[in-house]
């Protein structure tokens, strides 16, 4: 009765000489005491581990025996602490009743709202032991240091794979039972998180509120603008440690990882090609389909991917953004500006491993492999005349359509390729971008000067295969043919 009668008089006649901390009840202050000495006096008789207070080592001791003898009268959702089901209860009855003095935003527990304010203040007071990186959670702290260990003591039951954290685990099971819980109110779309769900409805209302104070681009996600301001600084904070190349993302690192051990863990159920990311084989799952998901807003055209799809843009918008730093040539894409850059450089860090001729892109050395297999798996539907590569087959059918889609803005000739109407521009503005490393002629045409190049070395590559006459060049030796089978150029 006293103590209660001291509670309604909102004394606390007890304080810690520790931390001054002040406690309505003696035997509560001795027990915060035990915080400050380190003292753990209870101990679980099964798997060791020790406690401060004894309440919190019984409560322990479920887990061991599976009890949860708190259910929820709602779901039936079951607990092993009363306090757990008090604060599960709220999710029903949808009560907040923390409110943060700052921002406004609600919490069901008085724990959360303390944490959350720690957001406002700045402050990280739990800090690494070994590499000093500080947290403004403890649990986040914790978590973080089994990445020092190794420790993953969650493991599925299903595929064993192993966890660090036990809500990943959770989680992750998920994707076994197929559940979705959370569904999206606008277009029904469902999903296994909460988290997941909230950044989705995100696209719905276009919000963006995390803003690049460098460069000004938003982003839905505070994790996105801070790997994208890594971009700014330069840091590249993940190392491989085969070759000790260094990516600005993990996952980035991790998937080029799959390049040394030659894994290709997602396999497609319809043509059985693998790939070394989820994503890749999600997107290409697509061509099977023949869903065309992304549609450009100026002239409809369709793509499987998103990327394309904005790149296919900038074809109207005429930008590109990208620029060669030896010649200033612009690209639209990053890709290609890093592509053309190995031009310069001279590297060629791919090689067919039947003929040894290197290239500078490992999608040029794909393409050249199969001169080797002999395949022409492209088809044209209208002549049948089988190709090497798409595009090839793709700039073909044109002659079928007749259609020239490039123009030229000076003189309005068209032309079927992009690189003849680009070849054809030199002819207005007289460039001769290529020289001959031996006497400095100049050429309009690479090809040209590689042919002249020819008179330099003596090669005489092209050999009649009647009476071995050999030629400079594929046309000559074509036109000497002739002779022998009688017909007159």
């Amino acid at each position: 009765m006293k103590r209660h009668q001291v509670s309604q008089t909102a004394q606390h006649p007890y304080s810690c000489d520790v931390c001054k901390k002040t406690f309505i009840g003696k035997c509560n202050m001795k027990k915060h005491q035990l915080t400050h000495s380190g003292q753990r006096p209870y101990s679980c008789d099964v798997c060791k581990k020790t406690f401060i207070y004894n309440c919190s080592m019984k409560t322990h001791q479920l887990t061991h025996s599976g009890q949860r003898p708190y259910s929820c009268d709602a779901c039936n959702k079951t607990f092993s602490r009363k306090s757990s089901i008090q604060l599960h209860q709220l999710t029903h009855s949808g009560q907040r009743p923390y409110s943060c003095d700052v921002c406004n935003k609600t919490f069901s527990r008085k724990s959360s709202i303390q944490v959350h304010q720690l957001t406002h203040t700045g402050q990280r007071p739990y800090s690494c032991d070994v590499c000093k990186k500080t947290f403004s959670y403890k649990w986040s702290m914790k978590t973080h240091q089994l990445t020092h260990s190794g420790q993953r003591p969650y493991s599925c039951d299903v595929c064993n794979k192993t966890f660090s954290r036990k809500s990943s685990i959770q989680l992750h099971q998920l994707t076994h039972s197929g559940q979705r819980p959370y569904s999206c109110d606008v277009c029904n779309k469902t999903f296994s998180r909460k988290s997941s769900i909230q950044l989705h409805q995100l696209t719905h209302s276009g919000q963006r509120p995390y803003s690049c104070d460098v460069c000004n681009k938003t982003f839905r996600q505070k994790s996105s603008i801070q790997l994208h301001q890594l971009t700014h600084t330069g840091q590249r904070p993940y190392s491989c440690d085969v070759c000790k190349k260094t990516f600005i993302y993990k996952c980035s690192m991790k998937t080029h990882q799959l390049t040394h051990s030659g894994q290709r863990p997602y396999s497609c159920d319809v043509c059985n090609k693998t790939f070394s990311r989820k994503s890749y084989i999600q997107l290409h799952q697509l061509t099977h389909t023949g869903q065309r998901p992304y549609s450009c807003d100026v002239c409809k055209k369709t793509f499987i991917y998103k990327c394309n799809m904005r790149t296919h843009q900038l074809t109207h918008s005429g930008q590109r953004p990208y620029s060669c730093n030896v010649c200033n040539k612009a690209f639209s894409r990053k890709s290609s500006v890093q592509f053309h850059q190995l031009t310069h450089s001279g590297q060629r860090p791919y090689s067919c491993d039947v003929c040894k001729k290197t290239f500078s892109h490992m999608s040029s050395v794909k393409k050249h492999q199969i001169t080797h297999t002999g395949q022409c798996p492209y088809a044209c539907d209208m002549c049948n005349k089988t190709f090497v590569l798409k595009a090839d087959m793709k700039r073909h059918q044109l002659i079928h359509t007749g259609q020239r889609p490039y123009a030229c803005d000076v003189c309005n000739k068209t032309f079927s390729r992009k690189y003849s109407i680009q070849e054809h521009f030199r002819t207005h503005s007289c460039q001769r971008p290529y020289s001959c490393d031996v006497c400095n002629k100049t050429f309009k045409h690479k090809s040209n000067m590689k042919r002249h190049q020819l008179i330099h070395s003596g090669q005489r590559p092209y050999a009649c295969d009647v009476c071995n006459k050999t030629f400079k060049h594929k046309f000559t030796m074509k036109t000497h043919q002739l002779t022998h089978t009688g017909q007159h150029p």
